[in-house]
């Protein structure tokens, strides 16, 4: 307005032209036509316009140096300072069509578990300097970009380094405003209007009419859609939609899917992450003799987690040998992060001569995690941590600052958990602690429940909700509460746990109790019924998995694929690459044992063409009822039960799988 309104007192630009300019559009728009009508005209139109850049100080290029500047001080300062920041410069997104059922409703490490051996080769990558250009020559850019992953896999890493690089003037230098948010702060918000909203998060920005009109391309980043609440869903709906704002761009991201660690990736992040190169040799060799531990390493903020812990054993021969389970290794990362904040004299302190105030925060902290883990609940206020008795000063310490994350904001302070299987660990720690003496179900947090007393009670019953959870929300909890039954993973907790006596039979009685579920399940083998074999590995009760995993490597599986077995089958083709790439069930398969296999054999990276031939046999060549009519066209009849018609579509994506590759 101000740069038309000169060049129109001199003379230099006509009334007509001045309402072409500002019929353009978006303020670059009529940038550009404006240097075009001033280009066209002789050299003093230009001079005049140059001049009055040159000597300008107007309100909303002044607005955009000092957004500018004020974003990046605020992203520095708020960095995470609980996983190091991973380098990303060298990683690319992946465009993805669509999301399958496993990423929207299955629990993160149990995708990872399946997914982890995807080839990418065909998925176009995309860094993030192209996020918001249009994908192919004749499309518009997008204005809604979605990027999904994990937790833990980097979404917030990534947003960071975005606006980073933004207020640099590294990338989209086209964008004007960037309006970085979390649902973590949102979701604690009463109802408001965008232009409040703005105004709150960012006080310096005194008339959001400037940032938010279609003078200026703005684009609003929402961090966290998977914690989406109801306070400002419509707010949030209708700017998704397009029904608020339309002008502006947004970036949403959740989970579950951004590309994780490669084992090469996880090899070339511990030579960074060591000086010592003799140490990140020792952790990778550990983890590539460990199945669960490279499985989980897939997730950066856990790759981290692993090798600090893994480190920290090595270098004060903490024991004899190196965590093999999940749960040794999570008790481990707790112990240290105690141990890291305790004063030492000439002697180190033992674990059992921890300080009493840790005792209580751990307890208290696990009460919080697995009451927020039934509520779904990842994300806590201060107000959270009172009502559970934290105090808020002891967050500041080793272990709490170690376990806990704390996010500071112009609208909210909030705290999560370092990554949200720590919540589930300390969530275990709790239940494993309290069932021994608890008389009502903890999973009712108030009193009113029917009676429950006696630990194997309690651990029955959390086997009851976590099979019944459809989205398998509790299959890593009760994967922890399983490992917490073996001494290798409580001695590390002696000091920070009121443990008790343990004479070791609740062990064996959950070896039998587990077995007991893998025989009396269902026909089909479920990702809850594979998540029972996680647990008896987290038990250490690994008998049938070494059995069923050599006979595998013998192919000598003919005629032994009961139901347990399946399940166990199941489960090495999530964890062993080997299982995986290189399985060969040809001569185990028959019609029952595909039935009862068919949902984890969709999961597997590739399939010998043996496997192919032979499951063609067995979709196509089925006893067909009395009186249907069958031919040789290839096709099914009619009449074939569901399960062949369910199983041939199925044979579909698998067909396609092998020939893509």
């Amino acid at each position: 307005g101000e740069i038309l309104n000169h060049m129109r007192n001199l003379d230099v630009l006509s009334s007509a032209e001045e309402t072409k300019v500002k019929e353009a559009g978006r303020l670059q728009d009529q940038v550009n036509m404006l240097t075009t009508i001033v280009t066209a005209k002789d050299s003093q139109g230009s001079d005049v316009l140059q001049g009055f850049i040159e000597s300008s100080d107007s309100q909303v290029a002044q607005l955009i140096i000092n957004h500018g500047k004020r974003l990046l001080l605020s992203v520095l300062d708020r960095d995470s300072i609980s996983c190091p920041r991973l380098n990303i410069s060298s990683r690319t997104l992946l465009l993805v069509d669509g999301l399958s059922d496993l990423q929207q409703k299955e629990h993160d490490l149990m995708q990872v578990g399946v997914t982890r051996g995807e080839k990418r080769n065909h998925l176009r990558q995309l860094g993030l300097a192209k996020l918001f250009e249009p994908l192919t020559r004749v499309s518009m850019p997008p204005r809604v970009s979605l990027t999904v992953g994990v937790a833990g896999i980097g979404k917030t890493t990534w947003v960071r380094h975005f606006v980073r690089q933004w207020c640099q003037g590294i990338i989209c230098t086209d964008i004007n405003f960037v309006l970085p948010f979390t649902f973590a702060e949102l979701n604690l918000l009463d109802k408001l209007s965008a232009e409040r909203l703005v105004k709150m998060a960012f006080p310096h920005i005194s008339d959001p009419s400037l940032v938010l009109n279609s003078s200026c391309r703005t684009l609003l980043i929402l961090d966290g859609l998977d914690e989406f609440q109801v306070p400002i869903d419509d707010l949030v709906t209708n700017i998704i939609r397009g029904n608020l704002l339309p002008d502006i761009a947004v970036w949403v991201t959740s989970r579950p899917r951004i590309p994780g660690f490669s084992p090469k990736d996880i090899e070339i992040f511990l030579n960074h992450h060591f000086s010592e190169k003799d140490f990140a040799r020792k952790i990778w060799s550990h983890l590539e003799s460990n199945k669960i531990l490279m499985v989980m390493c897939y997730i950066p903020c856990i790759c981290w987690i692993v090798a600090d812990t893994l480190l920290y054993i090595m270098q004060n021969e903490a024991q004899e040998s190196l965590p093999r389970t999940c749960t040794e290794l999570y008790a481990n990362f707790c112990s240290m992060k105690a141990e890291l904040g305790e004063p030492r004299g000439r002697e180190p302190v033992k674990t059992e001569q921890l300080h009493g105030s840790n005792r209580k925060l751990l307890g208290n902290l696990g009460r919080l995690a697995f009451y927020g883990l039934l509520k779904h609940k990842y994300v806590f206020s201060e107000q959270d941590l009172k009502n559970y008795g934290i105090e808020l000063l002891l967050t500041q310490s080793s272990l709490g600052s170690g376990v806990l994350v704390r996010e500071e904001s112009t609208i909210s302070t909030t705290f999560r958990f370092t990554h949200l299987t720590l919540q589930e660990f300390l969530a275990a720690t709790f239940y494993h602690v309290s069932s021994k003496r608890a008389i009502f179900d903890l999973f009712s947090e108030s009193s009113m429940s029917w009676p429950k007393i006696g630990f194997q009670n309690h651990f029955r019953s959390a086997f009851q909700h976590s099979q019944q959870a459809e989205d398998g929300h509790l299959d890593v909890f009760v994967r922890f509460l399983t490992g917490l039954l073996c001494s290798a993973a409580i001695k590390p907790l002696a000091g920070l746990l009121a443990l008790g006596k343990d004479d070791g039979n609740n062990k064996a009685w959950a070896a039998g109790f587990l077995q007991g579920l893998l025989v009396s399940g269902g026909a089909v083998v479920s990702l809850r019924a594979v998540n029972l074999a996680y647990c008896l590995q987290e038990l250490q009760h690994t008998e049938m998995l070494r059995s069923v995993e050599e006979d595998l490597r013998l192919s000598s599986l003919a005629g032994k694929l009961t139901r347990p077995h399946c399940v166990v089958l199941g489960y090495l083709l999530h964890v062993s690459p080997e299982c995986s790439e290189q399985t060969n069930l040809t001569a185990s398969l028959n019609a029952s044992t595909v039935k009862c296999l068919l949902p984890q054999l969709l999961y597997c990276s590739s399939l010998t063409h043996l496997f192919v031939t032979r499951l063609h046999l067995i979709l196509f060549t089925t006893t067909p009822e009395p009186g249907s009519h069958t031919d040789n066209s290839g096709f099914l009849s009619p009449n074939v039960s569901g399960v062949f018609v369910f199983l041939s579509a199925a044979f579909v994506v698998i067909s396609l799988g092998i020939k893509g590759r």
